[in-house]
C-alpha cells in the first residue's frame, strides 16, 4: 500500500505534468503570427470560392432552374452511372486491395503504384488511355468490336468505364488501410477450426472490414459523380446518354451561366452530405 501523502504527492506531479503538456502545446492560445496569417489566407482561398457561388446564386429562379428536363436527365444519369461504377469498384477493387494488403508477392509496391496512379494521373490522359485500350481500334476494344459487336466508347457503359477507372483508387486505398489495420489472427483461427481462406474471409474478414468498404465505396461514388475528363474524352457529351452533371455544367456555362451555377449548386450540396457522412472517419474534433 501506497502512503497517503506519496499517494497525493504523486497524483499532483501527474496533474503539474499535464499541465505543463497543455502549457507547451499552446492551449489554443496564443498563436504566433507568421502562422496565423498564412493559416487565415489558406482558409479564405478554400472558402471565398464557395462562399462567392453561393452569392451569385440565381435563387429567384433556382426551382426552375434545377427542374428543367435537361438537369434532371443529367442528374439521373449522372447518379446512375456513379452508383453503377461503385459497384462495379467494389467487385473488383475489394480483392485487389486484399491482395495488396496480404499477400507478399515480386512487384507489390511497383502494382500498388500502378493502382494508385488515377489519383494523380490527368483525367484527360485517363480518357486517352481508355480510348487506347478500348476504342474500337483500342487493343482490347478492336476484339470486342470484331467478336462480340460491342463498341464502348461514346455510350453510357463507357461513363461507367471512365467513371471507375478514375474512383476505384479511393476504395482500394481505404479498404487496404483497413485490411492492414485488421489483425489476421481472427482469420488464422477461422482457418485453424477447417474454414477455407475465402470462407474466412468472407464470414470473417469481410465483417471486419466493412466500415473502411463504406467508407471507401462512399468516396468513390462521389469521385466518380464529379468526373468529368476521362468521361469527356472516352464517353463524349451526348445528352440523355452520356451528359452526365460534371458535362452539364461545361456546357451550360457557355451558354447559360445562372444554369451552370445552379448545377454547380447541386454538386456542392452532394459534396457537403459525402463529408458530413464521413466526418466520424475523416474528422477529428480536435
Amino acid at each position: 500500500m501506497i502512503p497517503n501523502d506519496k499517494a497525493d504527492a504523486a497524483t499532483e506531479t501527474l496533474r503539474g505534468g499535464t499541465r505543463r503538456r497543455r502549457v507547451r502545446s499552446g492551449g489554443g492560445r496564443g498563436v504566433p503570427l507568421p502562422l496565423l496569417l498564412p493559416a487565415l489566407l489558406g482558409l479564405a482561398f478554400l472558402i471565398v470560392p464557395l462562399i462567392a457561388l453561393l452569392v451569385r446564386t440565381p435563387w429567384h429562379n433556382l426551382p426552375e432552374q434545377l427542374t428543367s428536363a435537361e438537369v434532371w436527365q443529367a442528374l439521373k444519369l449522372s447518379l446512375f452511372c456513379a452508383t453503377l461504377a461503385t459497384a462495379v469498384s467494389m467487385v473488383i477493387g475489394v480483392p485487389l486491395a486484399w491482395l495488396l494488403a496480404r499477400v507478399e508477392f515480386p512487384g507489390r509496391g511497383l502494382i500498388r503504384a500502378l493502382v494508385t496512379l488515377p489519383l494523380v494521373l490527368p483525367p484527360v490522359v485517363g480518357g486517352v488511355a481508355l480510348l487506347m485500350a478500348f476504342g474500337r481500334n483500342g487493343i482490347i476494344g478492336q476484339w470486342l468490336d470484331s467478336w462480340f459487336g460491342i463498341t464502348l466508347p461514346f455510350t453510357t457503359t463507357g461513363v461507367v468505364i471512365a467513371e471507375a477507372f478514375v474512383a476505384m483508387p479511393f476504395l482500394v486505398i481505404s479498404v487496404e488501410g483497413t485490411l492492414r489495420a485488421a489483425d489476421p489472427r481472427y482469420e488464422e483461427a477461422a482457418m485453424t477450426l477447417g474454414a477455407s481462406k475465402f470462407t474466412a474471409f468472407r464470414r470473417v474478414t469481410l465483417p471486419l472490414i466493412a466500415p473502411g468498404i463504406a467508407a471507401g465505396a462512399v468516396l468513390a461514388w462521389a469521385r466518380a459523380l464529379g468526373e468529368f475528363g476521362a468521361t469527356i474524352t472516352f464517353a463524349g457529351n451526348f445528352p440523355g446518354r452520356t451528359q452526365t452533371m460534371p458535362l452539364a455544367v461545361y456546357l451550360a456555362l457557355q451558354s447559360d451561366p445562372e444554369a451552370a451555377i445552379a448545377l454547380s449548386l447541386v454538386l456542392l450540396a452532394v459534396s457537403i452530405a459525402v463529408l458530413a457522412g464521413l466526418r466520424d472517419r475523416w474528422m477529428t474534433a480536435g
